[in-house]
């Protein structure tokens, strides 16, 4: 996604890197480039907004649940073969199973 306005930084770059934004994991002038780029870039700012309000949504509804080491463990290797550029993110055939199967009579 682009606004089609020329930035500082890029719209690529800080989408790719938004929730590292949303989570405080970004050096200070990082996190200062980014405000800078949401102030200039408004479907950037609707973006960080709408992922703002599913995190939020999702701590409030999942907050307080205990999370398995084994299943955080996986995830977690999961992220970082991605990152690396090991792993290739393939869909969850489990969402597309259900969607495209007419229910039976």
């Amino acid at each position: 996604m682009s606004c089609g306005n020329a930035h500082e930084t890029d719209c690529s770059e800080v989408l790719d890197h938004l929730y590292e934004y949303l989570d405080d994991e970004m050096s200070d002038d990082a996190c200062a480039k980014f405000k800078q780029h949401f102030d200039e870039c408004h479907p950037c700012l609707e973006k960080y907004g709408l992922e703002q309000a599913v995190k939020k949504l999702v701590k409030r509804c999942c907050g307080s649940d205990d999370v398995p080491t084994d299943l955080r463990s996986k995830v977690m290797m999961r992220i970082d073969l991605i990152r690396s550029g090991e792993a290739v993110v393939e869909p969850d055939p489990a969402a597309t199973v259900g969607a495209s199967e007419a229910p039976s009579a």
